[in-house]
């Protein structure tokens, strides 16, 4: 039997986070293991309960998602984010991605897109659009505010993007433009199955924790442009 994925739901409103959780504890690999209503909150229940993944509210009392995000993912680098905000354009939930978040989801998202993004967050995809994926592209150039300015890579980086091979680097080059695996096997004319196979090894190389992860890195190295 495969092993459920372990959810913390993070909302200050109760109604939003009982909501959520009988959205997704109706689906049989899936259980929230607990809640939290604000950033410091989610952080200690982090750590105490390990969850594979973290449903984030961005904006919250005492301290919001982008923090609480870092926090999480610097102390927890196995648990995965996705975080939730009202608007797709959300500049805050831009902000919580840069701090580590592995997507975002809509809060008014259909019940099945929730169900979806959480199980493709967990395998290690990305919650993200390739049109968010493009707009992202265009804030972690000059950064989001000057607090978070876009890191400039290091020799390490240099030197894993080095042990990929042509077509590896040809996928990381499609990954770092917000293709999606479809658009990048009609662009390399292979099938699907073989995208995701260069996606998985990819990632592996360049020590990347997800798709976002690795477009940021493309744009750090300097392979795309926003």
């Amino acid at each position: 039997m495969t092993s459920q994925i372990r959810v913390l739901l993070v909302d200050d409103q109760e109604l939003i986070r009982l909501g959520f959780r009988m959205v997704l504890e109706s689906e049989p690999d899936i259980v929230v293991v607990g809640e939290a209503r604000d950033g410091n909150a989610a952080i200690a229940q982090s750590t105490a309960l390990a969850p594979d993944l973290v449903l984030m509210d961005i904006r919250m009392p005492e301290l919001d998602g982008i923090a609480a995000t870092a926090a999480i993912v610097r102390a927890h680098p196995e648990t995965r984010v996705l975080v939730l905000t009202t608007f797709d354009l959300d500049e805050y939930a831009f902000g919580a991605i840069r701090a580590g978040a592995s997507g975002f989801l809509l809060k008014d998202a259909q019940r099945h897109e929730m169900l979806s993004a959480v199980r493709a967050v967990h395998r290690g995809d990305a919650a993200l659009s390739p049109r968010i994926t493009r707009l992202l592209l265009q804030h972690v150039g000059p950064g989001l505010d000057a607090a978070t300015p876009s890191p400039a890579p290091d020799d390490a980086d240099r030197a894993r993007y080095e042990t990929l091979t042509d077509r590896e680097r040809e996928v990381f080059l499609a990954i770092g433009r917000g293709l999606t695996n479809a658009e990048i096997a009609q662009t390399l004319w292979v099938g699907e199955s073989t995208v995701k196979t260069h996606v998985g090894r990819v990632l592996a190389k360049l020590d990347a924790r997800d798709r976002i992860h690795a477009v940021i890195l493309a744009h750090r190295l300097g392979l795309v442009g926003g």
